[in-house]
């Protein structure tokens, strides 16, 4: 950190507690405390009973100190529950009044800052989940996501936007944290520059992103970070929340309008600003030994290397999960964990051997690409929520399992319980959002569900919808789905090719 947050947050927290007494002695409605609490990273839970804690990590990057001051929390409070979000973040759930005002004090003497986690703030930067350890990588991208996530966290209290603003950095054509179509999106090119897309975002009217600048030297992305607030403060709708986010800048401003003003903008902070930064690359000392091959180990680019990924269904980890990695990696020298944009995480920096321990530490996790599907925290405790995503997981993949699918033959799906796309439903293979659906016997529990999504870079698309399904059937149809394509010896994403009239009947089917 380039500035002790710490201290300059400090003078806050009273204010926090304060508030949260409040609402907790009901003088506060949970709108009112929203408002307020969603700044520090934290939110009433559904029925305003507990709370919920947002943690900042840049990149999804979790040290050996940051996952100590996990695991004692976890035991110090009794948590009993943690999510890893799409966000690449960690949340801890189910906390009461007093454990989530200490734990925000805690968390920022441990350099964790929830400040700006929720409300109208810039949120957690992203980047691709293996940076610096990559094959083929363009370059390392986590210096210039350090010094994103620390100038971002310095105009907190200085810039008041009309609603958050979201910021991430890709390497690889996987484009894993979206960078097309986020607030602000910087894409690495091999010349060792930066191609910076804008005003894109899922949910509500969702937009790509707007091309705003190319080949941008890696060390002027502060300036374009002061363009986007700055455009974002004088354009932004601070009167309507519902279009207060950058992708509608490109409906009042126009496609051109919007790159007209984001240049200039760019171009008065490059002459009154002094925003160059200079970065160190990440380095690995240390030296492996011994080879390993399986599903989920990818060899790093530093020779001998391993990164092991663990995927928990619905990026639920148990707590108990957490205190066995951190007593098991604790001996291993420079082990470092990557939280990944699909509610996983990788293991970095391994020797064979510990990729081995590793593997069977995390044998619990998914098996399939399928069961990597990501859930939204669902509405048993998010306030706005309309379906329980997670249950609705879980009985999916129950559901699927003992059909034992090869692998691919069913595609990562993406489940929202609301149109809010917590869950990137819209760029999945298969998405599903949480709906409600008429039926003769009343109003049911459904999904609305969508069909061709893609988030790969160069092939981004938005899913177009397929039907309106109740709740109750989507693991029997998936089965069914599976069980076609199976039959067929394909796998889904070849399949789907040749097959969307196959697949629009199946669910017309299921939709009645």
């Amino acid at each position: 950190m380039m500035k002790d947050y710490a201290k300059e947050f400090q003078k806050e927290i009273e204010e926090f507690r304060d508030t949260t007494r409040k609402f907790y002695e009901k003088e506060l409605s949970v709108a009112e405390y929203k408002h307020f609490s969603g700044g520090f990273g934290s939110y009433a839970q559904r029925g305003g009973e507990r709370s919920m804690l947002r943690l900042r990590l840049g990149g999804g990057r979790i040290s050996k100190d940051s996952l100590r001051f996990i695991t004692e929390s976890i035991q110090k409070y009794d948590i009993d529950r943690l999510h890893l979000t799409t966000c690449q973040t960690v949340q801890l759930h189910n906390l009461t009044a007093g454990t989530v005002c200490s734990l925000i004090e805690e968390a920022w003497q441990h350099g964790i800052f929830t400040r700006g986690g929720g409300g109208d703030y810039p949120r957690n930067v992203m980047m691709s989940p293996l940076s610096g350890v990559e094959k083929d990588e363009p370059f390392d991208l986590t210096g210039y996501v350090s010094a994103a996530a620390d100038y971002l966290l310095g105009l907190i209290d200085t810039v008041k936007l009309p609603r958050k603003l979201k910021v991430c950095f890709s390497n690889t054509p996987a484009n894993a944290p979206h960078a097309t179509f986020r607030d602000l999106g910087f894409v690495a090119n091999e010349d060792h520059t930066f191609d910076v897309y804008a005003a894109g975002g899922l949910g509500n009217n969702p937009k790509m992103g707007v091309c705003v600048a190319e080949h941008i030297a890696p060390d002027m992305i502060l300036y374009c970070i002061k363009a986007m607030v700055d455009v974002f403060t004088e354009h932004g709708n601070y009167e309507n929340r519902g279009r207060a986010r950058t992708r509608y800048l490109q409906d009042t401003l126009g496609k051109e309008g919007f790159h007209q003003a984001f240049q200039e903008k760019l171009n008065s902070a490059i002459l009154s600003e002094d925003l160059k930064i200079s970065v160190t690359s990440y380095t690995v000392t240390k030296k492996g030994d011994g080879t390993i091959s399986h599903p989920r180990v990818t060899e790093q680019k530093q020779p001998g290397l391993y990164a092991v990924s663990y995927h928990p269904i619905g990026g639920n980890p148990t707590p108990e999960f957490m205190q066995k990695l951190y007593d098991t990696i604790l001996p291993m020298e420079e082990i470092e964990i990557r939280l990944s944009p699909d509610e996983g995480m990788y293991l970095i920096n391994c020797t064979a051997k510990e990729a081995e321990i590793l593997l069977a530490l995390t044998d619990d996790g998914a098996e399939t690409l399928f069961e990597t599907s990501t859930a939204c925290i669902g509405n048993h405790i998010c306030q706005v929520g309309v379906r329980d995503s997670q249950t609705l997981l879980r009985a999916c993949v129950d559901a699927v399992r003992p059909y034992q699918f090869a692998d691919g033959v069913l595609p990562k799906i993406r489940i929202s319980g609301c149109p809010s796309s917590c869950g990137a439903h819209q760029i999945a293979s298969l998405g599903f959002r949480g709906a409600v659906k008429q039926t003769p016997e009343g109003p049911k529990a459904a999904y609305a569900v969508f069909e061709g999504g893609c988030d790969k870079l160069g092939e981004e698309a938005f899913g177009g919808d397929l039907c309106v399904m109740t709740e109750d059937k989507i693991p029997e149809f998936l089965v069914e789905l599976g069980q076609k394509i199976q039959a067929a010896d394909m796998r889904y994403d070849t399949w789907i090719l040749e097959h969307k009239d196959d697949l629009s009947e199946l669910a017309k089917q299921y939709s009645k």
